[in-house]
């Protein structure tokens, strides 16, 4: 890679390493060591395939679409069910007011379906339409809605009646 390339892509994955980071964080229900790992998997493809990346449009939304096709990615293998720990060792930080809200949140997107959680990550939290959410998933957008719609309602029924006791604190 030459200098000038190199220099391109150090300054872009430090610009978006934290979006990214922060898109990982919620597709993997708040589990930080592997959204670090998608974040620094989705890096190393961006960077190898810089130099010829030129010719993208958006290089923030490719890096998107990178990360959700390398989390769908590592979700099928076998052993991504495996979880170390069922309670997250790390306290939350004193004066975060919605801390409870976001591990609700979190801990019930982890009951979802990869797929699903693709869906609401890209729909709900990077704000994207269903025609680009569908590209970036390969599925058609009616697929797009019909998961939306399913996945939500599917969030409703773990949250209950918590998330309005959460959001109302």
């Amino acid at each position: 890679m030459r200098r000038r390339d190199e220099e391109s892509f150090l300054a872009f994955a430090a610009a978006r390493s934290g979006s990214l980071f922060r898109s990982a964080c919620v597709l993997c229900s708040g589990d930080e060591h592997l959204a670090e790992d998608l974040v620094q998997e989705t890096l190393g493809r961006l960077y190898a395939r810089w130099s010829r990346l030129r010719q993208v449009e958006n290089p923030a939304a490719y890096a998107q679409t990178v990360l959700v096709r390398t989390f769908l990615t590592y979700r099928r293998r076998r052993s991504s069910d495996e979880i170390p720990s069922s309670v997250m060792p790390d306290a939350a930080a004193a004066g975060e007011g919605d801390a409870p809200l976001r591990v609700t949140l979190l801990s019930a997107m982890g009951r979802l379906s990869s797929r699903d959680r693709a869906v609401l990550l890209l729909r709900y939290w990077e704000d994207r339409s269903v025609e680009e959410t569908a590209d970036i998933l390969q599925i058609r957008p009616g697929a797009v809605r019909n998961r939306s719609m399913r996945a939500l309602e599917r969030l409703r029924e773990v949250l209950g009646c918590d998330l309005a006791e959460l959001a109302n604190r």
